[in-house]
C-alpha cells in the first residue's frame, strides 16, 4: 500500500501486479498483462479506450483496479502514471534467441537488480522481525522448496547450520511431510515458492502448521494459497522470462530475502552465533588444511 493506504505503491506496483497475476481471473489477467506490457499506455488510457484495448468490460477494469487495492480504475491509473516517471523500470527486457552476449549480460543484470530494488520496497522491518523472532527462539527449522526454489531452501538450512541452529532442507515431497508432521510447537516451517502454488511445498507446510510449528511462506504472489496458509509472508519479486520461467530473477530475490533473515537471526543470537560460526569455520578449516597434502598426491 502506498502511505495514504490507497492502493500499491508506484515502485512496487508492476512488481506486485506481476506476483498475483496467477491468482486472478481470465478477464482480469488480461486487463493486468496489459499493465505489465505497457504500463505507459495504459496510464494514458481511459476505461473505455483500455476496456477496447483489452476486449473485457468497464466493470472488469473497475474489479481488476480493487483486487490490486486501488478504490477503482483513476487510482490505478495515477499510480502506472508515477511509475512511468521511471521508464527505466518499465522498458521490456525480455531476452530474445538472437541477442548478442553483451546484451544478455545487460538484461540479466538489470532483471536481478530490478528484482532486488523490488524486493526490498516490500520487505518491511515489521514482517522480518516476526521471522527472525520466531527462527531465533525455534527448536528446529525445515524449509520446503522445489526447483529453483529447493536450492534456495538449502541455502537456509546451510546458513542456520552455520550459526549452529538444528535446520534441515526439503526438496522431495515425501520426506517433508514426514518431517513436517514430526514438529512442534515452537518449531518452524518455512515454505519457498515463487508462484506460491506448489503442491510439494504447500502440503508439508500445511501439515507442519497443523502440528504447532510456525509456518512461513517466502513467495512472490502475496494472494496465492502458500500465502495464506502461512502465518508470516516474506514477499520477493521477479519477472519470469521466456528462457528461465520463475527461476531467473526470482531466486535472487528470494536469496536476498533469506540473507535478510540469516542476518537477522544471527544479530538476535550473536554470542552463541559467533561461538558456532567460529567452530564450523575452524572444522572447516583444519579439514582443508589436512586434505591439501593427499590432494597433490600422484
Amino acid at each position: 500500500m502506498d502511505d495514504s493506504g490507497n492502493g500499491l505503491r508506484a515502485d512496487t506496483l508492476v512488481a506486485t501486479v506481476r506476483g498475483v497475476l496467477p491468482s486472478l481471473t481470465p478477464a482480469a489477467r488480461t486487463v493486468a498483462r496489459l499493465i505489465l506490457e505497457d504500463p505507459a499506455t495504459v496510464a494514458r488510457s481511459t476505461i473505455t479506450e483500455l476496456s477496447a484495448a483489452s476486449g473485457t468490460s468497464e466493470a472488469t477494469i473497475v474489479r481488476t483496479a480493487r483486487l490490486l487495492g486501488f478504490a477503482g480504475y483513476p487510482q490505478l491509473r495515477l499510480a502506472l502514471a508515477a511509475a512511468a516517471a521511471q521508464p527505466d523500470r518499465l522498458v521490456p527486457g525480455d531476452l530474445a534467441p538472437d541477442d548478442p552476449l553483451s546484451e544478455v549480460i545487460q538484461k540479466v543484470a538489470r532483471a536481478e537488480s530490478e528484482a532486488i530494488n523490488d524486493t526490498v520496497a516490500q520487505l518491511t522491518s515489521e514482517r522480518l522481525g516476526l521471522v527472525v523472532d520466531a527462527i531465533a527462539g525455534a527448536r528446529r527449522v525445515d524449509a520446503y522448496g522445489v526447483g529453483a526454489s529447493g536450492l534456495v531452501a538449502g541455502d537456509v538450512a546451510q546458513k542456520l547450520l552455520r550459526i549452529g541452529l538444528s535446520s534441515h532442507a526439503f526438496q522431495d515431497a515425501h520426506l517433508a511431510l514426514t518431517s513436517a508432521v514430526l514438529l512442534k510447537e515452537g518449531d518452524v516451517a518455512i515454505g519457498i515458492s515463487t508462484s506460491g502454488e506448489t503442491p510439494d511445498v504447500i502440503e508439508p507446510l500445511t501439515r507442519a502448521g497443523e502440528a504447532g510449528a510456525t509456518t512461513v511462506a517466502i513467495t512472490n504472489n502475496p494472494r496465492s494459497s502458500i500465502a495464506e496458509l502461512a502465518e508470516h509472508v516474506l514477499i520477493s519479486a521477479g519477472r519470469e522470462t521466456e528462457f528461465r520461467p520463475g527461476a531467473l530473477a526470482s531466486r535472487i530475490s528470494q536469496l536476498l530475502v533469506v540473507d535478510c533473515v540469516f542476518v537477522g537471526v544471527a544479530q538476535r543470537t550473536f554470542d552463541s552465533s559467533q561461538e558456532a560460526l567460529t567452530s564450523t569455520r575452524r572444522a572447516v578449516a583444519e579439514f582443508t588444511r589436512r586434505a591439501s597434502p593427499a590432494r597433490r598426491q600422484p
